[in-house]
């Protein structure tokens, strides 16, 4: 169980994070049109899977648009936004933003993202939703690089994630 806060106050995850160097768990996310994709489906590109709680929260909506304009300069690499949001509701804030350059995914059909990779809160005001965090990806799905942010409503280090990108 790893302990993050929101606005000071502790609450928990499932558990930690992938470890570096480890296979990343497999998935089943809904896209906006609400088809299905998998980890499979990005194999041969490097993924950043940005992860949070709701596209709804300042936060969150800036950490889709300060990746958004980070991925316009990255080469064979997808950018992943995963919340629990409807698809419908993260494609209006795409399509009211001009978001256009990161793929926003849903896990709200069975939670499994979620548990699979440890960020489900299990306690706390946002019990169920996903913690702040990111993920970085080789082509073959090997974790290159994990942050669980400390503090919820804080910013990841989109410098360490781009960092991990341009050395892999």
């Amino acid at each position: 169980m790893a302990t993050v806060t929101l606005k000071g106050n502790q609450i928990h995850t499932a558990g930690n994070l992938p470890q570096t160097g480890s296979q990343a768990p497999d998935f089943t996310l809904i896209k906006n049109d609400l088809s299905e994709t998998s980890l499979a489906n990005y194999k041969g590109k490097k993924v950043v899977l940005n992860i949070f709680p709701s596209i709804d929260t300042g936060t969150c909506a800036q950490s889709v648009r300060q990746f958004n304009q980070e991925a316009a300069e990255l080469e064979n690499t997808a950018v992943l936004c995963i919340s629990k949001d409807l698809p419908f509701a993260q494609a209006r804030f795409c399509g009211a933003e001009g978001i256009d350059k990161v793929e926003t995914l849903s896990d709200f059909r069975d939670g499994n993202f979620g548990k699979n990779y440890n960020l489900e809160f299990v306690d706390g005001p946002l019990k169920s939703l996903h913690s702040r965090a990111v993920v970085v990806l080789n082509e073959e799905g090997k974790v290159l690089h994990t942050e669980q942010v400390s503090e919820i409503v804080d910013e990841p280090n989109y410098k360490a994630a781009l960092e991990a990108l341009m050395n892999a």
